[in-house]
């Protein structure tokens, strides 16, 4: 709203056209009036102060559009700062989630505690499945939560199948027939074609976990760790451009604030130049390290792990084992991506990946070369020699930048200035549309939306046949 400033030497000035109205006696008095240095510098005054309080006018209202979900783009987390860019997602973080409950959709509940409804929340909090349970308890207290679906951005819909597949309370089957009657019922997921719902796969199958996913989900947005499933199956269910990749769930006694499980050790106190922990898998690449481990025993450690038994190995052991090296390995095993690589950054070991196909979270913000290496599976032989050659020093500033960046896989409240949580509703930001359509939802002249029968939304009644 810069206008034009206009000055003549009888004085008269126009600010802008909104200041024409001004009488027509005071313009004839101006205008006869001889235009001194006094007058000239009284007008660009009246301008300047006119602009300054303009400025201010319009920053405090564009500060109040923003007054109910107003986050900066900016994380700061031991000295570090991390900034989603204004491009695509927006200087501000503004959503309305609506959250599905588990009473009012038929089915939702067995999706989340079984067909018996026996398993609690609270045993599947732990592990690889965990960040169903986290983000779902994190949505419902978020201020990003609204209870009308008419105003949501998005609809997330909970479910802790894969916790409750493990536990046996459903099957494979089941699982499949379940979602189909729950989705059937959703009339917002119908009118979108399910592109503006979200759902969570935690584990490596990623979505592959209901069976017809490809096609009721293939365009809504999936939150997963995994970026590739193609070893067992023949397309993967991540798509770069609609779903999120997400951290995974590294265990609470590390990523708390205070003491943790273990803390990590000094570079000069660790036995190992590099370990891994983990089972053989029958995969190749971890098969080629636990073999390099036997070559090379006092460079890489390798131990056989128990998981059961009287000599499986406990979390604080294993976090423990892991802290004892500078280089944490990370190959790929059943899937693409691999719990070890968020858990490194909380003993402060370098993480070398060595998993050719995986997908990392929250690209448009991290620069992964400056806190991790990524080695080819390929050359596994060469690793060690390679490891060997580089420094103290430039250790130590990798895992000082992973220090600044790792409250990025920590699901942590909203509340805190910097979590997993939060940088995933950016992700989500930048999937909201305005408009949504899918090929069976139909608009006619007074701007209504009908089906296929031309009955209006309010009216579609379930269960509905799904796009």
């Amino acid at each position: 709203m810069h206008s034009r400033l206009s000055f003549s030497r009888d004085c008269r000035f126009s600010p802008a056209r909104s200041m024409a109205s001004l009488t027509s006696k005071h313009k004839a008095h101006t205008s006869n009036t001889f235009c001194t240095r006094t007058h000239q510098i009284g007008a660009l005054a009246l301008v300047v102060s006119t602009f300054f309080v303009t400025r201010i006018f319009n920053q405090s209202l564009n500060s109040c559009n923003y007054s109910s979900g107003e986050v900066k783009t900016s994380f700061v987390d031991n000295g570090g700062s991390i900034s989603w860019p204004d491009r695509g997602y927006g200087s501000h973080l503004f959503l309305k989630i609506y959250v599905y409950d588990e009473r009012e959709i038929d089915g939702l509940k067995e999706l989340m505690r079984g067909r018996d409804g026996k398993i609690s929340p609270e045993s599947c909090l732990k592990g690889q499945w965990g960040t169903q349970v986290k983000i779902h308890r994190l949505l419902l207290q978020s201020k990003f939560r609204t209870l009308k679906k008419e105003n949501a951005d998005l609809f997330f819909v909970p479910s802790y199948v894969k916790c409750v597949r493990m536990m046996g309370g459903l099957n494979d089957k089941e699982i499949n027939q379940t979602y189909v009657k729950v989705l059937s019922q959703m009339p917002y997921f119908r009118l979108s074609g399910g592109r503006d719902h979200v759902f969570v796969f935690p584990s490596g199958a990623g979505a592959h976990l209901f069976r017809s996913w490809a096609t009721y989900l293939n365009r809504s947005i999936i939150l997963t760790p995994e970026g590739d499933r193609t070893d067992k199956r023949g397309t993967s269910a991540y798509n770069t451009w609609k779903d999120i990749i997400i951290p995974g769930n590294v265990d609470d006694g590390m990523t708390k604030h205070g003491d943790t499980l273990v803390q990590p050790l000094p570079l000069s106190k660790r036995k190992y130049l590099a370990n891994y922990l983990g089972r053989a898998q029958g995969k190749v690449g971890r098969l080629q390290l636990i073999e390099l481990a036997k070559q090379f025993p006092d460079k890489l450690e390798s131990p056989e792990l128990k998981f059961s038994g009287p000599d499986k190995l406990g979390r604080t052991d294993y976090f423990q084992h892991l802290r004892n090296a500078k280089f944490c390995l990370a190959p790929r095993g059943e899937s693409s991506w691999t719990l070890r690589f968020y858990e490194s950054f909380f003993v402060e070991c370098v993480p070398v990946i060595l998993s050719d196909q995986i997908e990392l979270p929250f690209q448009n913000v991290m620069d992964f070369t400056e806190i991790s290496i990524k080695w080819p599976s390929t050359r596994i032989e060469q690793l060690l020699e390679y490891l060997e050659s580089i420094s103290d020093e430039d250790i130590e500033g990798m895992i000082a930048r992973g220090r600044q960046v790792r409250c990025l896989w920590v699901y942590a409240s909203e509340t805190e200035p910097c979590s997993a949580f939060l940088g995933i509703m950016w992700e989500l930001q930048r999937k909201v549309r305005k408009f949504h359509q899918s090929a069976e939802t139909f608009w006619l002249h007074n701007r209504s939306i009908v089906n296929r029968n031309l009955e209006e939304f309010h009216n579609w009644k379930h269960p509905m046949p799904l796009p």
